[in-house]
């Protein structure tokens, strides 16, 4: 299984894009930069779309793609909860702010919604995926996304406090996490449903107890301006608790292997073909 992070950001500047992660070319997580990172033919080889929550830069370009796979005469699974359908039907795909391309064409519609319920695995082009309710400002689920082979990803969406109850059942051998704020906002995460580094630290322990072991973890959905405070916390973290921690920077993939990973696990990064890739190294 290869994870590329095509955006790992919360905002959007010249030189960020939202956060979304896309596995093996054919199932993304999140939709915060999808048309802007790929192209039309990689966006036609997109087989399905997993959205945690409705905040709009998790949603932002399924209207964006959408569009472009409506006129190349392609299709789309857009695999989520009721609640976040509705969002998207009400306010976005509605026949006003957007076409209704999950009924256009007339028999043969661009999105297909599909809906997951939590803890329920689905399987999803070959992929098990189970989508787990976290911590957040509104309703919100995280998705572990397994191969044939026992490879295991976690990616958390946005989350807050008590992440660890949602990680209770799962083995992953890579975390993807959220981490918005610098430990000086702890008090903005907490209101709004976020971690900090400190809050990663605190679930970090708390997996450890649980199973033993630290996965490999990949922190995205920084704030642009405070990416800089956030890794040197982050470094912080890593040191504490021996962890193998790798903030995302987009464009970066991440092979995700089959031995389980060890409490001694790291992470490195190298250059690959104009990427970062990141190996994970039981």
């Amino acid at each position: 299984m290869e994870l590329r992070v095509l955006g790992a950001h919360n905002r959007e500047t010249a030189t960020t894009k939202c956060t979304s992660l896309l596995i093996d070319d054919v199932l993304s997580i999140d939709a915060g930069s999808l048309t802007s990172c790929l192209t039309i033919s990689a966006q036609k080889r997109l087989k399905a779309v997993l959205l945690t929550h409705a905040h709009f830069d998790h949603i932002r370009d399924i209207p964006a793609i959408a569009l472009n796979l409506h006129r190349e005469c392609a299709r789309i699974k857009v695999y989520s909860t009721c609640e976040v359908r509705s969002m998207i039907e009400t306010h976005l795909l509605n026949g006003e702010i957007y076409p209704r391309f999950q009924d256009l064409p007339r028999g043969w519609p661009t999105l297909q919604f599909k809906t997951m319920r939590p803890y329920e695995p689905e399987i999803i082009y070959g992929y098990e995926v189970i989508a787990i309710p976290v911590n957040h400002s509104v309703t919100a689920v995280g998705y572990q996304v397994s191969d044939s082979r026992g490879n295991a990803v976690f990616y958390t969406g946005d989350t807050g406090p008590f992440l660890v109850d949602s990680l209770r059942d799962l083995c992953p051998q890579i975390l993807v996490t959220e981490v918005t704020f610098s430990d000086r906002y702890s008090p903005l995460a907490a209101d709004t449903g976020h971690l900090t580094p400190s809050g990663l630290h605190n679930v970090l322990v708390g997996f450890r107890r649980l199973k033993g072991y630290v996965p490999g973890i990949i922190v995205v959905h920084m704030d642009p301006a405070m990416e800089k405070e956030i890794s040197e916390e982050i470094e912080e973290v890593a040191s504490d608790l021996g962890a193998s921690i790798t903030v995302a920077r987009a464009d970066m993939l991440v092979p995700v292997p089959a031995p389980a990973p060890s409490p001694a696990a790291s992470i490195t990064g190298k250059r690959y073909q104009g990427y970062t890739v990141v190996n994970y190294i039981p």
